[in-house]
């Protein structure tokens, strides 16, 4: 198990110091903006990476187009589910997963979005094979294609795998968003999905209080995850990946919560 953090790419790929500040080795490399996917930028990063002594355990790939984060415009904003960004994001999706080659990551990352829950949905099987395109993909270049938790209840992400059945899907469980989006209890979402997580966020949050909005993030061990609960169950799956803390803020409070983080840490997963 390694502790690391999520870590923009910034300034041309220069930008590991906000993982060395925290005194840890490892991150997810997260990027939007996918003309910064280019080998020149590839380069840079290897070198910094490599000055810095982290390690980047995937590629946060994020895609072009709009991203609304709530009930309202999520479903036809986010992933790759609204059809009229669809093509372009597949291909974002395989230019990341070139980066992750470039770079040497073991993966890249991204929400898939609302996938429907109704398999009867017209648009259900668009959405599934859109996937297992980028996923196949993925496969070719022998890196790991992973879901982050969010959008969909486990059992619509279980229901996803065994369509594609690809060998390299896996999940970067997101516990806090689960409970913020309302679609599960982290700890017993592993009975669904747990053997496919090869990844964790640290974050904390809690439920929806209204239909619109997802419910809020709170810095980690103060909302509804229950960590020293969840790693233990984790432990007990076998899981010994990383943990990432992410906390969606940012300035001075954002570096505290992160350090505290690292701390509680530490101790939950001694008591796991």
């Amino acid at each position: 198990m390694e502790i690391g953090v999520i870590n923009r790419m910034i300034n041309g790929g220069d930008c590991f110091a906000h993982v060395s500040e925290f005194g840890l080795k490892v991150c997810q490399l997260s990027c939007w903006d996918v003309s910064l996917a280019t080998e020149e930028v590839a380069q840079v990063v290897k070198a910094k990476s490599a000055e810095a002594s982290v390690r980047v355990c995937a590629v946060w790939a994020g895609v072009p187009g709009p991203a609304k984060w709530n009930f309202t415009e999520g479903p036809i904003t986010l992933g790759l589910v609204p059809p009229q960004y669809r093509a372009e994001r597949i291909e974002a999706l395989k230019k990341w997963a070139d980066f992750a080659v470039l770079i040497g990551a073991p993966a890249i990352i991204t929400h898939c979005g609302f996938i429907p829950e109704n398999m009867t949905d017209p648009e259900y099987q668009p959405v599934v094979d859109a996937i297992g395109e980028v996923a196949r993909y993925c496969e070719e270049k022998n890196i790991g294609f992973w879901f982050e938790t969010g959008q969909e209840t486990p059992v619509v992400l279980l229901r996803t795998f065994e369509k594609i059945g690809t060998n390299n899907l896996g999940i970067n469980i997101d516990p806090a968003n689960l409970i913020m989006y309302g679609k599960a209890n982290p700890i017993d979402s592993l009975d669904v999905i747990g053997k496919f997580v090869t990844n964790v966020h640290v974050k904390d949050g809690v439920y929806p209080v209204d239909g619109n909005n997802l419910g809020k993030e709170v810095p980690a061990g103060e909302g509804k995850v229950n960590f020293p609960e969840f790693i233990k169950k984790l432990k007990g799956l076998g899981f010994d990946g990383d943990l990432i803390i992410e906390r969606e803020i940012s300035g001075d409070e954002q570096k505290r919560d992160i350090r505290a983080t690292v701390e509680k840490l530490k101790d939950w997963w001694a008591a796991g």
